[in-house]
């Protein structure tokens, strides 16, 4: 769920925020997704709620004549990531491990990434992001190119073949998806001799994700008031 609210914001702004039936839409598109789900709304709403724990979905009070609630991703709030960063996050969450190349192409219909170092560069930062949210794959036997992965919602030791769906994220299945973790909680993220600073990493995270919610409740409070 995650990777599509990042999608359809860049590549349909004028449908977003987006309705419980349009997201669910999205996460069961047959194109660009691996692996490719069947949710139904229940489903769907269950993973926003997941998200919303997280402190990463807002939803959106109806507005300007529309009449449902609309949802929102938050990731540039939390995390402090540009759109090219965020728009990598998010083809590694819709489509799993890839390579360099790949993510640049996958990647056009949201961001220009003018060549394949600044692709590079992009993930590096996130690899170094205090959350850590991406890391190299080891190739594989047969691979002729580094992968990377995306780890905000896949468990560091989890299988390749499993992290093109990521839970709740990305719209995966709950029985086939990787864990979903939220922010500060990325596992095992850093040795155990690193316990302290991890710790120090998870509280500033909390603290921020507690500020963003704040935020979003203010302006639920000042959409309900007509501000």
């Amino acid at each position: 769920m995650l990777g599509c609210l990042v999608e359809k914001q860049l590549t349909t702004p004028q449908q977003y925020p987006l309705t419980l039936n349009a997201l669910t839409m999205a996460a069961n598109q047959a194109t660009n997704r691996d692996p490719v789900v069947t949710l139904d709304d229940d489903a769907a709403l269950a993973a926003l709620d997941e998200l919303r724990s997280y402190h990463l979905v807002r939803v959106v009070l109806p507005s300007h004549g529309r009449s449902v609630k609309r949802y929102r991703h938050v990731l540039d709030e939390v995390y402090g990531l540009d759109t090219p960063r965020y728009a990598l996050l998010a083809t590694l969450l819709l489509r799993g491990p890839q390579t360099v190349g790949e993510l640049r192409g996958r990647s056009e219909r949201m961001v220009d990434l003018p060549s394949v170092g600044d692709v590079q560069d992009q993930l590096t930062v996130l690899a170094e992001h205090s959350e850590g949210l991406a890391r190299l794959q080891p190739r594989r036997p047969g691979q002729k190119e580094d992968r990377w992965q995306q780890i905000l919602a896949t468990p560091w030791g989890s299988g390749a073949e499993s992290a093109g769906a990521d839970g709740s994220g990305a719209g995966g299945s709950p029985t086939t998806g990787p864990v979903e973790v939220g922010p500060g909680s990325s596992v095992d993220a850093t040795p155990p001799s690193d316990t302290g600073l991890e710790a120090v990493r998870a509280e500033v995270a909390s603290l921020r994700a507690e500020v963003v919610a704040l935020r979003g409740d203010l302006d639920t409070l000042r959409q309900g008031l007509g501000g």
